[in-house]
C-alpha cells in the first residue's frame, strides 16, 4: 500500500536510510559526510515546522522524500522556495517521485509560493530531465561551483513560476 503524508521527527532513519548514500556514493549532494539520524531529526523538524515536507511511504516503509525550503534567506525572496527530491533507488521509475512533486508543487501554490527552484548537479541529467517534464526551466549553468570526489562539478538551476 502505498501512502503519502508528512514527515514526522520519527521518519528521520528511514530517511537517512535513503539520502545516505546519495552523499557517500554519488554527487547529486554535495554533502561530504553522512548524516547521523539525530542530526537528519533536527533538520526534519526545522523544516518541516515552516515548510511543505512530504513522504511517500510503501508497505510501512519510506520509500521517498521531498520538501521545499527557503531558497534565500533576505525577506525579498520569501516566496521563492528550493526543492529537495530523494527517492530509494528501488522505486525509481515507477511514478512516485512524480506524484510526491505534484503534492509539493500543489501545497506551494496553496500557500502562496511564486517560484520553486531546483538546483541540480549538472551531470545528474536524470534529475534535469525530470523537472524538466514537471514544467521547470533551466535558468542558470554555474562552471565548477561544487567539488566532491577530487573533482569540479558544474550545478545548473531551474525554475517553475507558479
Amino acid at each position: 500500500m502505498k501512502l503519502y503524508r508528512n514527515v514526522t521527527p520519527d521518519d528521520a532513519a528511514e530517511i537517512c536510510r535513503i539520502y545516505n548514500p546519495y552523499v557517500t556514493d554519488t554527487t547529486v549532494s554535495f554533502e561530504q559526510e553522512p548524516l547521523s539520524v539525530e542530526a537528519m531529526r533536527l533538520r526534519i523538524e526545522e523544516i518541516a515546522k515552516d515548510c511543505p515536507y512530504i513522504v511517500c511511504e510503501i508497505d510501512g516503509k519510506v520509500a521517498g522524500f521531498c520538501y521545499v525550503h527557503p531558497w534565500k534567506e533576505r525577506p525579498a525572496y520569501a516566496g521563492t522556495m528550493e526543492t529537495t527530491i530523494y527517492l530509494d533507488t528501488r522505486y525509481k521509475h515507477q511514478g512516485i517521485a512524480k506524484e510526491m512533486m505534484a503534492l509539493l508543487i500543489d501545497r506551494c501554490r496553496q500557500r502562496g509560493y511564486y517560484s520553486l527552484i531546483a538546483c541540480i548537479t549538472a551531470e545528474n541529467t536524470d534529475s534535469c530531465h525530470f523537472h524538466e517534464r514537471l514544467g521547470f526551466k533551466l535558468v542558470s549553468h554555474f562552471k565548477a561551483v561544487g567539488h566532491k570526489f577530487g573533482r569540479p562539478l558544474d550545478v545548473v538551476d531551474y525554475q517553475l513560476v507558479l
